[in-house]
Formats: C-alpha cells, structure tokens, sequence
C-alpha cells in the first residue's frame, strides 16, 4: 500500500494519499482546494488512477479540491451520507467499505465534531480520524449540529476501541505533530484520558472559540463539493471511472 500524508499550512489541514501499488488505483482524503496542483502532479508522478476523493465531513476551515479533481481525473466524490451534499456521486454510512485494490477503507461514524462525521479504517492498521481525534485533542463541537457528548462517545466506544497499535492520522495539527496511535490517545489525550463525560462536555461547551475565518465561504462551497458559487466554469459531463462495489458490512 502506498500511504501519503499531504499538508497544508494555511489551515494546519491533512491530506491522505492512499494507493494499491499493484493496480495504481488511488484515494484522495480531505484534499484542499489550494493544493490541486501540488495533488494532481503527485498522482501523476506516481502513475495513479484518483478513482475517490473522500470527505470525512463538510467542512468549515477550508473548501475542497474534489470539484476540481473531479474535473481533472473524472474520479468520484465520497461524502458521508448524512451530510446530505447533493453534490455526491457516492455517499457512504457507517460500515460501508471501499475497495482499491488490496486496500480497503472502512467507514466509522463518529459523530460530535458534526453530526455527519466519518472516520476511516485503513486495512484495519490505521485509521483517519477526520476532526473526531487529534494528537493530544479533538475537533470542536459548537457548529454545525456538533454535540459534545455526542463526540465523547464516538471517541470513547468507537475510536478507542480499535487495537491500540493502530495509527492515529488526524485531519489537522497545530503543533507539528504528524501521527500517534490508538493506545497513546487513550494514555495521553488530555480531552478524553482523564475526563468523565460530564466533564468533557463541560470543557467543550466553555471553549469560546472564534469561527474558522472561511466558514462563511467554506460550508457551502464544500455541500456542491468545492464548487465556488461565484466561478464561470461550466459543469460540463464528467466522464467518472465508474462506481466501483461499495460493500455493506451486515
């Protein structure tokens, strides 16, 4: 398996390559609009095929590049279900699985940061965590439906319920920190190690955060995937690789 950790520093965002070396067939995860070219070369350089571009949820700090990758490669955008983005020509649930290759990716609903959350199980040895888990910390939840108990426990029975020798990636970090594991999270994560619920939910609702700068701009560009409203550029047809088998568990 190829496994790439992409980064953009105006938003302290990452991005995941993920391929199977054998088939060439390619994912992008949470890719920002800012970095299509610095993408879309790397797949070329690699000789890939961008068969998905996943969301892990509709995001407000940054639009997505899916727009324009699709554009580019005709590949297909993967959004959670309940996110509700008509702009989708997959959407997927908790459970559900995609398949590139030998790799699979298995779709954790871990609600809380928004109430359309996914994380990302990757051949079962590491999981993208989206905004639900940090290194150290964990998305926020005052907007867009989060609910600080909601999150508590999509951390608590879900994430830290996976071996803990499993990789954490998050979708962001500000302190320079690029992966840890389930079992450290669960030893260090100051938000979760040593915090009840009630006393997480308290923490969370007394943050006071200001707004991510682009939320205005963010959010509905990000429910057409990363079309900009005010763009000229015509649709057109895309011509997509074909919705490959996207498997339930039962």
């Amino acid at each position: 398996m190829l496994f790439r950790q992409l980064f953009d520093a105006q938003t302290s965002t990452y991005t995941y390559l993920i391929a199977d070396e054998l088939t060439k067939e390619a994912v992008l995860v949470d890719p920002v609009i800012e970095q299509v070219d610095r993408d879309y070369k790397l797949i070329k350089e690699l000789g890939l095929t961008l068969y998905y571009c996943i969301e892990s949820h509709i995001h407000a700090d940054h639009i997505t590049a899916t727009y324009q990758l699709r554009k580019l490669t005709g590949c297909l955008s993967v959004v959670p279900e309940k996110s509700k983005a008509a702009c989708a020509d997959v959407t997927i649930e908790e459970g559900d699985n995609l398949g590139i290759g030998a790799v699979n990716i298995e779709a954790i609903a871990t609600p809380g940061h928004t109430s359309c959350h996914m994380a990302y199980l990757v051949n079962e040895d590491r999981v993208l965590t989206g905004d639900a888990l940090f290194i150290r910390g964990c998305g926020r939840t005052d907007f867009q439906n989060g609910d600080a108990g909601t999150l508590y426990d999509s951390v608590t029975q879900k994430l830290f319920t996976l071996h803990k020798e499993t990789l954490v990636y998050p979708a962001h970090d500000y302190r320079g920190h690029t992966v840890s594991t389930i079992g450290e999270e669960k030893q260090f994560n100051p938000r979760f190690a040593t915090r009840s619920r009630e006393e997480f939910i308290e923490l969370m609702n007394n943050l006071h955060l200001r707004n991510p700068q682009k939320i205005m701009e963010a959010v509905p560009a990000n429910q057409m995937c990363g079309k900009v409203v005010a763009s000229n550029e015509d649709d057109g047809e895309i011509e997509g690789l074909g919705e490959k088998l996207l498997t339930h568990n039962s």
